[in-house]
């Protein structure tokens, strides 16, 4: 149980860096954005993001990705990370949180 609880909270820890990084060219941040679609933590406390992007030939992606790695890796107790990029499912505004598009101004 304990070791469960530590996943919990290395998961939300990451989730709490991840709302520090914007996409470059929409002033939210990733996680409301929708673009994180999984945080996983395994026994040796390696993590795996699998995210998207708000579109495939987005221009800002090495920086995004260099961003994400610098900092999650910062966070403590995270041993390794690996960035998934996928794009199935496509990204859609749908996947924003409310925030996110009160902020837009979409709501």
């Amino acid at each position: 149980m304990e070791q469960q609880n530590n996943y919990l909270e290395l998961e939300s820890e990451i989730g709490k860096v991840l709302k520090n990084i914007y996409d470059p060219e929409i002033p939210v941040n990733i996680y409301d954005l929708g673009l994180i679609y999984e945080i996983i933590v395994d026994d040796e406390q390696k993590v795996e993001i699998v995210m998207t992007l708000t579109a495939p030939n987005c221009p800002m992606v090495d920086e995004l990705m260099a961003e994400i790695n610098e900092k999650v890796r910062a966070v403590e107790g995270v041993s390794d990370l690996v960035i998934n990029l996928t794009f199935d499912p496509p990204w859609d505004k749908n996947m924003m949180t409310e925030e996110a598009m009160l902020e837009l101004g979409l709501l």
